[in-house]
Formats: structure tokens, C-alpha cells, sequence
């Protein structure tokens, strides 16, 4: 029996539609991003606009009795206020500071350069200089990124690794597991091992976890050697940390500290692993946002006829986990996977990069690139496997490089 008449042209706009998934998902992050950036601008308007109004009159109350007081002009005390806002810019302070372009000062800066920290507490003032940085920041940035890409890649392998270990320890007190199992080929014979993959969730948290005790125990150092307070120092860590770099507080500016040597060494150790410690926080945190985006998305899909909705239900969205997936497929049996998973061909030929079924057959929900990761780094898969098998769209590890070398693959593929 045919679908309604107005049901196959529904569909058939929407199959021509440019308006697709990648497009949808885009545009419905753009706004939830410009709606998430009203929010905060209004909510910092409110919080912080009464105390600029408040800290603007007092000084229009100061300079005028000081100008009373003095007699000086208004104008004559301006400019003079001017030259002292310009040597500040340059660095030059009242009290005593550590030189700004000494080596160490210097090491303190390309650093803030090459990590997008970006202080600006210290700027050069040459032509020369800047012409440098440009050049310099564009391939510093560039390797930069590139570290810590690789970083998560390898924090990944390892909390994978660990936690490999703990269930395969659990499973042996359980006594699902032969207690002379060793890792290695054998792995794939046992059953309760087969499907098993770590759960991002677990990942987030366990990251999470460590980004908050890195920012507490170098909080407690700034507080001891800055003489900062305790939520001021936590303000600084995460400001730097995320590399966003207000600049309003910076670390290591006095002309001398106590141990003064041991202190910059501590100092460069937090930042760099904390940088790297968020930024992989920040890629887990981007694929949970993606599979939320993926479950609004979910919402929104054509219901027009049967037909349209058993295909899509069995081949068009295999890649994409939403809440409630795993409830809806718990029957799926672990024969039922197998089969899929050597199905490559065929998710290749429908755009897909991970079959569905593949993904929902473990205890926890997977999500999509980083569970794939995790899975294949859990079960000791060698690591020229992954490299070279064509079929594997998740061959170049996890994050924004993972993903930029998935589209490239794809796209020579499809030549």
C-alpha cells in the first residue's frame, strides 16, 4: 500500500532539504550559544554595572577635591593621569617589580602567547616585536594545540587502561572471569568482556575531579606566595587555566619571592597542567553537548509515514546516542551486534561512521568518537590497526583533531 500523497512530498522536500542533520545541529548551537551569551552579559550587567557606576563617582569626586586642594587644573591633571596610564601599560609601577623582558620575564610571555593565555601584562612595544609575534604565535599556537590534542589522546589511554583494569578486577570477585585471564587475543573470547566500553560519563568525572583538586592545590599555593584570598586565587586558575587571561590578576610579578626559584617551577608545572587538564575537559563536556543537541534534533524528525520512519529508525541515526537509546534497545543481543559490527559496507554507504548497536550493547551509554577511543584502547587493539583499517572512521584518537582528520578521510574516500 502507498503512503498518502502528501506524506511522499513532505518527505520528499525534507530528503532535498539543505537544512540537514550537520546544518540543523550547527544553526541550533548558534543559537543556544547567542542565547547562553545574552543570559551572561545580562547577568554580569546586573551584578557589575552599579559597582562601575558607584567606583566612577568616587573618582570624579576624588580628582576634583584633589584639583581643589592643589590647585591644578582639571585638564593639566588629566594629561598627567594619561602618562601614568601609558607607563603602566609598559609595565612600569610604583613599587619595585620583576623586569619584564629578562628571560624568565620573556619565557613567561611566549608561553601566554603560544597557549592563548594571552595576559597582557606584557605587550612588545617595537615594530619589530610585533611583526615577530605574528609570526611567532602562528606557528607556536598551531604546535600548541597540536600538544594538547596528543595530550588527551594519552590521558584518554590511560583512564582508559585503568578502568579496563577495575571491571576486569570485579568481574574476576564476581567470578565471571577465569582467574589466570591475561590481557591480549584471548579477550575477545569472553563473553562477559565482549561489548564492554567505559563509560565518557565516568571520564568526564574522573577529569572533573582531577581539574578541581589541580585548581585547589594551586589556589593554596597562590595564596600562601601572592598573598592573594582563597576565591581570588581560585579565579586566577580557571581564568587561566581555560585560557581565557583576563589579565586583572597574574602570577609571579613581584620583583622577589621566598624561594623565589622553586616558586616559578611550581608555577609553570600548575598552569601547564591545568591548561591541558581543562582542555581535555572541555572536549568531553563538547561531546555530551553534541549528543544533547542530537536528542533535540531527535525531536524534530519527520513523522510523515511509517516507511520513512522504520529507515530512519534503522539506518539514519545508528551513530547518534540520545537519552532514552539504551532503554529502547536493551533486547538487542550480543549475536545481533556481532553481525553489525561487520557490516561495515553498509554503514559506510549510509554516511555512518559507528553502528548503533555497536555502541548500545555495553553497560553504559557510549557516545560516539571518544567512546570508540576508549573501547579500542581498553581492549589493547594494536595500534597499526587503527591507523591503517580504512572502515575505522576514529583512527586519529579523540578531539578537534580527531575530527578534523575524520572529515578529511571521509572526503577522500567519497573521491
Amino acid at each position: 500500500m502507498m503512503p498518502p500523497r502528501g506524506a511522499a512530498g513532505s518527505c520528499r522536500r525534507r530528503r532535498l532539504a539543505p537544512l540537514n542533520e550537520d546544518n540543523g545541529r550547527f544553526l541550533l548551537l548558534a543559537a543556544l550559544i547567542a542565547a547562553y551569551l545574552s543570559a551572561g552579559a545580562t547577568v554580569f550587567s546586573a551584578l557589575e554595572s552599579p559597582s562601575e557606576a558607584a567606583a566612577q563617582l568616587r573618582w570624579n569626586r576624588t580628582l576634583h577635591n584633589f584639583s581643589r586642594i592643589f590647585n591644578i587644573s582639571l585638564p593639566e591633571l588629566r594629561v598627567f593621569l594619561r602618562s601614568y596610564e601609558a607607563a603602566m601599560a609598559a609595565g612600569i609601577r610604583v613599587d619595585a617589580l620583576r623586569p619584564r623582558w629578562d628571560f624568565p620575564g620573556a619565557f613567561y610571555f611566549v608561553g601566554t602567547v603560544v597557549s592563548t593565555i594571552g595576559f597582557g601584562m606584557t605587550t612588545p612595544a617595537t615594530v619589530a616585536g610585533k611583526v615577530f609575534l605574528i609570526v611567532y604565535g602562528l606557528f607556536g599556537c598551531a604546535g600548541t594545540i597540536l600538544f594538547f590534542n596528543l595530550f588527551l589522546e594519552r590521558i584518554i589511554s590511560l583512564l582508559a587502561f585503568i578502568m579496563k583494569a577495575c571491571h576486569e578486577r570485579q568481574l574476576r570477585r564476581s567470578g565471571l572471569l577465569p582467574p589466570n585471564f591475561r590481557r591480549g587475543p584471548a579477550m575477545s573470547g569472553v563473553g562477559s568482556l565482549v561489548g564492554w566500553k567505559p563509560s565518557v560519563y565516568h571520564v568526564m568525572l574522573i577529569l572533573g575531579i582531577f581539574a578541581i583538586t589541580l585548581s585547589c592545590c594551586a589556589s593554596a599555593m597562590y595564596t600562601a606566595v601572592e598573598g592573594w584570598n582563597y576565591v581570588d586565587s581560585l579565579y586566577y586558575c580557571f581564568v587561566t587555566f581555560s585560557t581565557i587571561g583576563f589579565g586583572d590578576l597574574v602570577s609571579s610579578q613581584n620583583a622577589a619571592y621566598q624561594n623565589q626559584g622553586l616558586y616559578r617551577f611550581g608555577n609553570f608545572v600548575f598552569i601547564l597542567m591545568g591548561v591541558c587538564c581543562i582542555y581535555s575537559l572541555f572536549n568531553v563536556i563538547s561531546i555530551v553537548i553534541k549528543q544533547v543537541l542530537n536528542w533535540v534534533l531527535k525531536k524534530f524528525e519527520c513523522r510523515c509515514c511509517p516507511k520513512c520512519h522504520k529507515s530512519s529508525a534503522r539506518l539514519g541515526r545508528r551513530n547518534a546516542i540520545t537519552p532514552g537509546a539504551r532503554l529502547r534497545r536493551h533486547n538487542i543481543s550480543m549475536d545481533a551486534d556481532r553481525q553489525y559490527d561487520s557490516d561495515t559496507e553498509g554503514r559506510r554507504l549510509s554516511g555512518e561512521m559507528i553502528s548503533m548497536r555497536e555502541l548500545t550493547a555495553s553497560n553504559k551509554v557510549s557516545l560516539a568518537i571518544l567512546q570508540k577511543q576508549l573501547s579500542e584502547t581498553a581492549n589493547g587493539y594494536p595500534r597499526n590497526v587503527c591507523i591503517n583499517t580504512r572502515q575505522n572512521g576514529f583512527s586519529a584518537g579523540v578531539g578537534a583533531l580527531a575530527i578534523m582528520n575524520n572529515r578529511l578521510a571521509e572526503t577522500s574516500d567519497s573521491r
